[in-house]
Parts: C-alpha cells; sequence; structure tokens
C-alpha cells in the first residue's frame, strides 16, 4: 500500500503540466451529455478533443442518429454563443456571412453580420448547399475571419464549425471541395447503436414523458477556462521519435499504391495538436503512440483518397490507413 501511495506521489510530481481542472471539465462535459446521449463516447470525445485544438469537425452518418442532437447538446455544455444554420441547395454567401445594407439616415453602408458570427456554428447537412457558398466558409475556417468590402471582422474566440452529412441520400447535393474538407480537423462517421444502446435509448425516452431535452444539459466550461487548457495543452511534450513516428506515417499515405490522394503537412499537424490533447484529457502530460493510433482514423479518412481500382473493390480508406499505421515501426 505504502509503495502504490509514494509511486502516485511519484506520477504526480513528474506532471509537469497542471491537468487535473481539464480532466475534471472533460468528465462534467461527458457527464452532462450521458443525461440524453446513449453511447456514442468516441464521438463525445472526438468532439472535445477538437473544441480544445481549435478544430472543425465534419459529422457524417445516416438520418436519425443523433448527430444533430449530440451537436447541439455538447454546443449547450460551453457557456458560448451556439448559431445554427440550415445549408440549402439556394443558399448564398451572404446569408451565411452577411451584406452590407444602405443605412438611410447616415447615407452610409453598414455590414449586418451574418448567423456564422457565432462561437459554436452547427451547419445541418453542409452538403446541400453549391460550391460558392461552400467556399464563402473557406476564410471563415482557416483564418477565424471575415473580410468584407476590404474591412476584416475577428471572429471571437472559441469558434467551431461542427457540420452534418447524409452519406446515402445524394440527390440535390454537391461533393465538399477537397480545400474544404482539408480544413475539418477530423470526420467522424457516426454509426448505428448496438441492441443494447437502442434499448436504453427507447427506455429513457419514454422515462422523459416529454421533458425538452435541451433544458436537462447544464453549461459547465466557460471561454477564460477553455483558454486555459488550450495553454496547457501546448505545453505537452512531444518526443523527437514521436514526431518521427507521425510524419513516417502521414508520408506513406503519399506513395502507397492503394492512395490517388495521401495526407498534407496540414495533417501532420492536426495528428500531433489531436494527440496532445489525447494525452492531456487522460491526464498526461506527454504523448505516446496510442494518442497517436487514436487521432489517425478520423484525422485521415476526410484526407485520403482511395484509386478508383480499390474504391471499386469495396476497400475502405480506415482499412488503407489501418495498414499505414501496422507498417510503421512503433518508437520505444
Amino acid at each position: 500500500m505504502e509503495n502504490n501511495e509514494i509511486q502516485n506521489e511519484d506520477l504526480n510530481f513528474n506532471n509537469r503540466v497542471p491537468l487535473e481542472d481539464l480532466k475534471n471539465a472533460v468528465g462534467e462535459i461527458k457527464k452532462e451529455l450521458s443525461k440524453v446521449i446513449i453511447g456514442q463516447e468516441n464521438f463525445i470525445e472526438l468532439l472535445i478533443v477538437s473544441l480544445l485544438v481549435d478544430g472543425h469537425v465534419l459529422i457524417e452518418g445516416v438520418p436519425g442518429i443523433a448527430k444533430t442532437i449530440t451537436a447541439k447538446l455538447f454546443a449547450k455544455t460551453l457557456k458560448t454563443d451556439f448559431s445554427r444554420i440550415q445549408f440549402t441547395p439556394d443558399l448564398m454567401p451572404s446569408d451565411i456571412l452577411g451584406t452590407s445594407i444602405f443605412n438611410i439616415k447616415t447615407s452610409e453602408f453598414e455590414y449586418k453580420k451574418g448567423p456564422i458570427f457565432s462561437n459554436i456554428i452547427l451547419i445541418d447537412e453542409i452538403n446541400r448547399a453549391p460550391a460558392k457558398t461552400q467556399a464563402a466558409m473557406f476564410e471563415t475556417m482557416e483564418e477565424r475571419q471575415v473580410t468584407m468590402d476590404g474591412t476584416t471582422y475577428k471572429m471571437k474566440a472559441p469558434f467551431m464549425v461542427l457540420a452534418t452529412q447524409n452519406p446515402i441520400d445524394q440527390e440535390g447535393t454537391y461533393a465538399l471541395p477537397e480545400a474544404q474538407l482539408d480544413r475539418f480537423l477530423f470526420k467522424i462517421k457516426v454509426e448505428y447503436p448496438s441492441l443494447d444502446e437502442e434499448i436504453l435509448i427507447i427506455k429513457t425516452h419514454h422515462e422523459r414523458k416529454g421533458t425538452v431535452v435541451k433544458e436537462m444539459i447544464n453549461g459547465v466550461l466557460t471561454p477564460e477556462k477553455l483558454a486555459g487548457f488550450k495553454a496547457n495543452i501546448q505545453e505537452v511534450i512531444v518526443e523527437e521519435k514521436i514526431i518521427r513516428y507521425i510524419a513516417e506515417i502521414i508520408s506513406k499515405t503519399r506513395n502507397h499504391p492503394h492512395l490517388y490522394l495521401g495526407g498534407s503537412p496540414r495533417a501532420s499537424i492536426a495528428t500531433l495538436n489531436a494527440a496532445k490533447a489525447f494525452a492531456a484529457i487522460n491526464g498526461r502530460d506527454f504523448v505516446t503512440p496510442e494518442d497517436i493510433k487514436k487521432a489517425l482514423v478520423p484525422i485521415l479518412n476526410h484526407r485520403v483518397i482511395l484509386t478508383p481500382e480499390r474504391e471499386m473493390e469495396g476497400m475502405t480508406t480506415e482499412s488503407v490507413i489501418q495498414m499505414i499505421t501496422e507498417s510503421v515501426e512503433i518508437p520505444r
């Protein structure tokens, strides 16, 4: 017993970055969401990691599996502003970014900000808007600003885009440009619940007796605390051999026979940032190869493209990413 206590004390002493508050806050967010959301632990953890490293998330799944409600309730756990934009084929860039309106009293044009000016933005069915509307999001997602009539307007922190898309219904949809896909940190594929989870979903819905689920969720994280947590994550230690491990995996995606397009340096940096966040929320101030492996599939599955031959054979990007990961020696 005494030996265990000594080991725990040494572990705490060696933790050079204060991560206890961050770990507790992540636990609070998960606890709030578990009041309504059954299962989807991986989905929720990836949303939290993305928030902590200033990333945007693309959420893909069939209708009715709680993509939108999870994103909305996740935003509710943060004490910030929230905006929802429904993408449609007739949506114009000005419907998102805002527009200049002539003010008769001052005889000048005034910029009226659009719904993108918020903290957490939920874009429903992002692939239903045409290319010019998608292009309007590039500057906002990458540089967190909007330039209108020569004036630049900065977005308030935190700024995070959560976008949903349905992979099955392709009628009236537009494929997202690769340049836009690359701006999403993660692409999360949400699956159907298991049988036990489905039974629990039905049971809890019955027991709620019409209670509005949004009112069940409390805000647990302020922008100020979030900024502090982000600073802590930047201090997480990454050894040289871990950096090389990331570089070797991403480099192999660029010349793999099964892939037409590999990961960019942005994918390497995204993997590093996500791995640091995974380490931090688990109470560690150093990155391990397991953190890298956990980040790779959601980071790469929308950045790499299969060759037409492999796609016709039914191969998936996930299986190729797994293949590449297993071919690279794990640093010791």
